[in-house]
């Protein structure tokens, strides 16, 4: 009754559904991971955002890469900014969704050392070559508060570090790749600036980032697990429908035969 199973169109639609029931496990697990990975971050960020300030130089050092339980850590720093040697990261959208760029300027630490502060976004003039108009940060010695922020790499942002770029435009903000630049000692990782706030309202402050949505990953994660679920249900109802149409086939063929040849 059931030897079509054996035919060549039944063989590859059984292993076709052999093979995805795992596929969509696994995709269903790869999305649990995505949930569980956003909740944990988005606990971090809240714990880092609702901390008292401490001092940069306590988080990070030259060289040292930023700890995830130090993500968007609130940090101080005392110091002057160095716009001599101000860069700015180019493609970096604003709240609007404007291209434009953030202005990376060095912040000299009272020890020597250089943070680099993210003061924000500008939008980018006519030209894509020429440095845009940026305006300039608070002079003299002065007290600083941000978010502590990894080195962006181009394997965890999927932004491709282009060389050739016009001078003083980067793509990605990479402490180590600063430190060469400007011949000191940077402190690993940045900040993005909260305060003091600039005058004028530009430079744009970078907003908090988002930790109360978690996104539609569980949904996914359900999803794929029932699509898994639906694969041998599926195979069975339309094994059973080929059966019983098959059967009904011969038994039409078999009343035919039975039936006396007409005169």
């Amino acid at each position: 009754m059931y030897r079509f199973l054996l035919t060549r169109q039944w063989v590859i639609l059984t292993v076709v559904a052999v093979v995805l029931i795992p596929v969509m496990v696994r995709l269903g697990f790869w999305q649990l991971h995505r949930h569980q990975h956003k909740v944990a971050l988005n606990e971090v960020i809240a714990e880092s955002l609702a901390a008292d300030p401490v001092p940069v130089e306590s988080l990070t050092a030259p060289g040292a890469t930023v700890k995830r339980a130090d993500l968007y850590r609130r940090v101080t720093a005392r110091g002057r900014f160095d716009t001599a040697h101000e860069e700015v990261v180019r493609r970096r959208t604003n709240a609007d969704d404007r291209v434009g760029y953030h202005v990376l300027t060095p912040f000299v630490l009272d020890s020597g050392k250089v943070l680099l502060v993210n003061r924000g976004w500008v939008p980018a003039g006519v030209s894509q070559t020429a440095f845009p108009d940026v305006p300039a940060p608070a002079s003299g010695e002065i007290t600083i508060t941000g978010r502590l922020m990894p080195d962006e790499t181009t394997e965890k942002s999927g932004i491709k570090d282009l060389k050739g770029l016009p001078d003083r435009q980067v793509m990605l903000i990479n402490s180590a790749q600063e430190a060469e630049r400007l011949g000191r000692q940077v402190l690993g990782g940045y900040i993005q600036l909260t305060s003091p706030a600039p005058e004028g309202g530009s430079p744009q402050l970078l907003p908090e980032p988002e930790h109360d949505d978690i996104g539609p990953h569980l949904a996914y994660a359900i999803q794929w697990w029932l699509f898994a679920a639906g694969v041998p249900v599926g195979w069975v109802i339309l094994v059973r429908r080929e059966a019983r149409e098959r059967a009904e086939a011969a038994a039409r063929e078999k009343t035919q035969k039975a039936e006396p040849a007409s005169v």
